[in-house]
C-alpha cells in the first residue's frame, strides 16, 4: 500500500503521500476537478497540490488550466509520468522490479530527491526548489542567492549560523519558502522598491474572500506563486487574470530548508 511505503535516505526519513495517487488520477482522467474526487480531496487541496509539486521540481509534473465547476483539460508531463512510474516501482518491493530499478539508478536518485522535497510539511504558502548560486557572508548574516531554474534567482539573507547548519553551498539544493502574505505585488514592470526580489510573471487566478484575495501568478518554468492581499489592493491595482504582474519579497521575507 502507497501509505505503508517508506523510503529512506541519507539518514532521513520521509512518507509518500497522496500526492502520488493524485498525479495517477490526474494522468487517467486528465482533469484535476474529476482527479480530486477519485483521490478523495477538495478541489483548492488538489491545485494546491498540483502547485506545489511543479514548484518543488526540477521540471513541471502537471500541466492544468483552470476550468471552474466543470473542470479543466490536465495532464500529466514525461517528468510526471516518470515520477509516478518510478515511485510504484520503488513502491513494489519485487526482485525484479529492484533489478529493474537498478537499471535506472539516475532516475531513482532524481525521483529520490523530488520526493522528498514533495514529502516534506511546511506552513509557507510557497515553496520554491532551487539549487544555490551565490553566498555573500557578512560580519553576522550572509545573503543566499538560489537559482530556481528557467532564469528566475531568489534572494534570502539568512545568519552565518544557518548557512553552517545547513551546509549550504553554490550547486546544493534547497528551497526558498514564503509565507503568501509576505508577498507584495505590483503590475509596473520595473518597481522601484527596495526589496531585493522581484519575480515577474502572468496573472493565473484570483480568489476573492470576505476582506482579503489570494492571487496566484503564473512564473516560468511552469511554476506558481501565491499572495494575500485585500480585497481593495486588487481593484486599486486593477488586477485581472491573463494580466502581467510582479511579486515584490524582502530577502528577510525568504526562508531556506534543506531535506538533510
Amino acid at each position: 500500500m502507497a501509505g505503508d511505503f517508506r523510503l529512506d535516505r541519507g539518514g532521513q526519513r520521509f512518507l509518500a503521500d497522496r500526492r502520488v495517487a493524485l498525479l495517477e488520477a490526474i494522468g487517467e482522467r486528465g482533469s484535476i476537478t474529476a482527479a480530486a474526487k477519485q483521490a478523495g480531496l477538495s478541489y483548492k487541496a488538489a491545485w494546491d497540490a498540483v502547485e506545489a509539486m511543479n514548484n518543488l521540481a526540477e521540471r513541471p509534473l502537471v500541466t492544468a488550466a483552470a476550468g471552474g465547476a466543470h473542470g479543466g483539460g490536465s495532464q500529466l508531463t514525461d517528468e510526471g509520468q516518470r515520477a509516478v512510474r518510478l515511485y510504484r516501482l520503488l513502491e513494489s518491493g519485487l526482485r525484479g522490479v529492484m533489478s529493474r530499478l537498478q537499471e535506472e539508478m539516475h532516475d531513482s536518485d532524481r525521483l529520490n530527491g523530488l520526493l522528498r522535497a514533495i514529502a516534506m510539511r511546511t506552513s509557507a504558502r510557497n515553496q520554491l526548489r532551487g539549487t544555490g548560486r551565490r553566498i555573500r557572508r557578512g560580519a553576522v548574516s550572509a545573503e543566499v542567492t538560489l537559482d530556481l531554474g528557467d532564469g528566475l534567482e531568489i534572494v534570502a539573507t539568512v545568519t552565518n549560523a544557518a548557512v553552517d547548519e545547513l551546509r549550504l553551498a553554490r550547486g546544493r539544493a534547497a528551497m526558498a519558502l514564503i509565507k503568501a502574505s509576505w508577498v507584495l505585488l505590483s503590475p509596473d514592470p520595473a518597481p522601484r522598491t527596495s526589496a531585493r526580489n522581484c519575480l515577474c510573471g502572468t496573472v493565473a487566478a484570483i480568489e476573492p474572500g470576505a476582506v482579503n484575495s489570494e492571487v496566484r501568478l503564473a512564473l516560468a518554468g511552469g511554476r506558481t506563486l501565491t499572495a494575500v492581499i485585500t480585497r481593495e489592493s486588487v481593484r486599486a491595482l486593477q488586477l485581472a487574470v491573463g494580466a502581467r504582474c510582479c511579486a515584490l519579497i524582502k530577502a528577510s521575507h525568504v526562508l531556506i530548508a534543506v531535506n538533510d
